[in-house]
């Protein structure tokens, strides 16, 4: 996939073993900006020990309010080997951290697994979550399937037109944000749930939906929510209050301030009406 990398829906068809870059700017080997317990993830995740992070750079999204724009879009970070990846991974297990929590994984699925083939054979243990912004292709998302115990994606946008302004991807077709998405959570679901806790309160294997208001309506909340309560009324979803206008945000009028406190209770409100009860 690698040499003709299609591990996301755009598909570029680039060889990236050779040092070609298609839109996620990426090539052969896995680049890490940071690694380390994080505690500012959602309650199932963090735990007492806390959620181990691995934040992997550049992104095959270029969302224009990007709050990590020096990682996902100015590609900060230092390559590693496998080896070095699956370290990574042990010392997180080691330091008592809940999980393996990949954050952006979805340009390094291959250098991931491959690494992780490692990590196990010297004892690795803990769930792996997949921490993605939703731009998924179910080819590759099956490569997962019975690897990633948690799967936590973003379903940003509703529409095509709007995901194609902030985002940059495709306008319409199946290769849209919402298209895309929406067939990548119902693979994720089919292979893992929803999500189950253990007796603590810790997430050990299901799906987590993030969602982040934006302002004036342009995340087209009631029919995200509609959607993931048609695929089940115990998705656990987190709807996102913290949206800021970052990175290039300034360039649109609309998505140029913070939300009203009156915008998140809509959104609040539409996944009550549409039978979601599972919150962060």
């Amino acid at each position: 996939m690698l040499k003709d990398c299609s591990l996301c829906p755009r598909r570029c068809g680039v060889n990236r073993l050779a040092g070609e870059l298609g839109a996620c700017r990426s090539g052969s080997k896995a680049v890490v900006a940071s690694f380390g317990p994080h505690f500012g993830e959602e309650p199932p995740l963090v735990g007492f020990g806390g959620s181990g992070t691995i934040f992997l750079s550049n992104c095959n999204l270029r969302c224009i309010f990007c709050q990590n724009c020096e990682i996902s879009h100015g590609g900060e970070g230092i390559a590693v080997n496998p080896e070095q990846l699956a370290q990574m991974m042990l010392a997180l297990q080691a330091r008592g951290c809940h999980n393996v929590n990949f954050v952006t994984p979805t340009h390094f699925m291959p250098q991931i697994l491959q690494a992780l083939v490692i990590a196990v054979q010297q004892g690795l243990r803990i769930p792996i979550v997949w921490n993605c912004g939703g731009y998924e292709s179910v080819e590759a998302l099956k490569l997962l399937d019975g690897v990633v115990d948690i799967y936590m994606p973003d379903f940003k946008y509703s529409s095509a037109e709007v995901a194609a302004r902030l985002s940059g991807t495709p306008p319409e077709g199946p290769s849209s944000y919402p298209a895309a998405c929406m067939e990548a959570i119902k693979e994720m679901h089919r292979q893992v749930g929803d999500l189950v806790l253990d007796k603590r309160g810790i997430a050990v294997r299901g799906l987590l939906v993030r969602h982040l208001v934006l302002p004036n309506g342009l995340a087209g909340t009631e029919e995200v929510m509609r959607f993931l309560a048609k695929l089940s009324k115990n998705t656990y979803v987190n709807i996102m209050d913290q949206y800021r206008p970052c990175y290039k945000a300034y360039t649109v009028p609309e998505i140029n301030r913070r939300i009203t406190f009156q915008e998140y209770e809509a959104a609040v409100e539409a996944a009550r009406r549409a039978g979601l009860h599972r919150f962060a």
